[in-house]
C-alpha cells in the first residue's frame, strides 16, 4: 500500500472515534438544554400542569409522542402538533415545537401532544403520514384517561409536518384507524401542497430526497391531489416572505372551494421559522388561528 494512501487510512482511523465522541457530546448538551427549557416551561405553565414523556405507539423509536396536560383536565380540546424537518429531521420536543404553543393552549385547557415519526430514508412521507394517523388513534385510545376528549381534536403540523397533516386532512382514507374524526387541521407554512408542480419546477434538493422521481408517486403524496369532498376544514397559515407557500396555500384553497371543502388562508409576514415559533407567542397572530378553532366549536 502506498505510503500517502496508508498514512490517510490511519488518519481516518484516528479521526472516526473523534468524530463519534464530538456527536455524543452535542447530544448530550442538547438534552441538557431540553431539559433546562422544560423545567423553565412548566414554570410558566398553569400550576400543576405535567408531561408525559415518550409515550408510544409503534415498535420503532421515532413512534413516540410527548402529552403536555393542564391541571385538572376534563373533556379538554386536543391539539396534536407535528413537527417540521424536510422528512428528514426534527423532533417533538424541539422548543420552537411546542413551548409558545404549550403556554398559551394549556392555559386555556387545551391538552398539546407533541408527536414524532419515522424520517427519511427509513420512511417516505406517505409513510410518515400513516405514523400520524397511527399516533392519532393512540392518543384518542388514552384521551379520556388523561382528561381529554377524543371528539375535539385539531391536527396542527409545520412545514414537512404541515404537509403530513394536509394530506390527511384532504384523505380522511389515509387515517382508517382514526375515530372518532378529528375537527379541524392547522397547516403551518407548507410549500408542497401541490406536490408535482414542486417537482416539476425549481426546488431544493430536500423534495428530491422526499418524493423521488415517480410522478405517480408525487401524485398520491399531493394533498392537492388527492383533495375530495368531505376533506376536513384546514386553516393554512403561509410566510408571504417566500415565494411559494402563499401560492400553494391559495391554489389548494381554490380547489377546496369546487369541492365544497372549508379552507381558509392566512398571509403572515413572518419567515418560515417565525411562523412556527411565534405561534401562541404574538397575541395578533395567535387570535387568527385561535378565530379559526372558534369556528370548529372550541374555546
Amino acid at each position: 500500500m502506498p505510503r500517502r494512501l496508508a498514512a490517510a487510512f490511519i488518519l481516518i482511523a484516528l479521526c472516526l472515534p473523534i468524530a463519534a465522541q464530538a456527536g455524543a457530546l452535542r447530544e448530550k448538551l442538547q438534552e441538557r438544554r431540553e431539559a433546562r427549557a422544560e423545567r423553565q416551561l412548566l414554570d410558566e405553565l398553569p400550576a400543576d400542569s405535567r408531561i408525559l414523556h415518550d409515550q408510544t405507539y409503534g415498535v420503532h423509536p421515532r413512534q413516540v409522542f410527548d402529552v403536555y396536560l393542564p391541571p385538572n383536565a376534563h373533556a379538554a380540546p386536543i391539539l396534536f402538533m407535528v413537527h417540521g424537518g424536510g422528512w428528514h429531521t426534527g423532533d417533538k420536543a424541539r422548543e420552537e415545537v411546542v413551548e409558545n404553543k404549550a403556554r398559551h393552549w394549556l392555559g386555556k385547557g387545551y391538552i398539546l401532544v407533541s408527536s414524532n415519526y419515522r424520517l427519511l430514508p427509513d420512511a417516505d412521507p406517505l409513510t410518515q403520514a400513516s405514523d400520524v394517523a397511527q399516533a392519532i388513534t393512540a392518543v384518542q385510545r388514552q384521551a379520556n384517561g388523561w382528561g381529554g376528549d377524543p371528539a375535539r381534536l385539531v391536527l396542527m403540523g409545520h412545514s414537512a409536518g404541515a404537509h403530513l397533516v394536509a394530506l390527511l386532512s384532504s384523505d380522511p382514507q389515509l387515517a382508517p384507524g382514526v375515530s372518532p374524526s378529528w375537527l379541524g387541521t392547522v397547516a403551518l407554512d407548507s410549500a408542497a401542497f401541490d406536490v408535482p408542480a414542486v417537482m416539476q419546477g425549481r426546488h431544493l434538493p430536500l423534495y428530491d430526497r422526499a418524493f423521488g422521481k415517480d410522478s405517480s408517486y408525487w401524485q398520491k403524496a399531493s394533498p392537492l391531489h388527492v383533495l375530495r369532498s368531505g376533506a376536513h376544514p384546514l386553516l393554512a397559515v403561509c410566510s408571504s416572505r417566500r415565494s411559494d407557500a402563499c401560492p400553494q396555500a391559495e391554489a389548494y384553497a381554490a380547489k377546496a372551494r369546487q369541492l365544497g371543502v372549508t379552507v381558509s388562508v392566512v398571509r403572515e409576514d413572518r419567515s418560515h421559522r417565525e411562523i412556527n415559533v411565534d405561534l401562541g407567542a404574538d397575541p395578533a397572530y395567535t387570535a387568527r388561528v385561535d378565530a379559526f378553532l372558534h369556528t370548529l366549536g372550541l374555546p
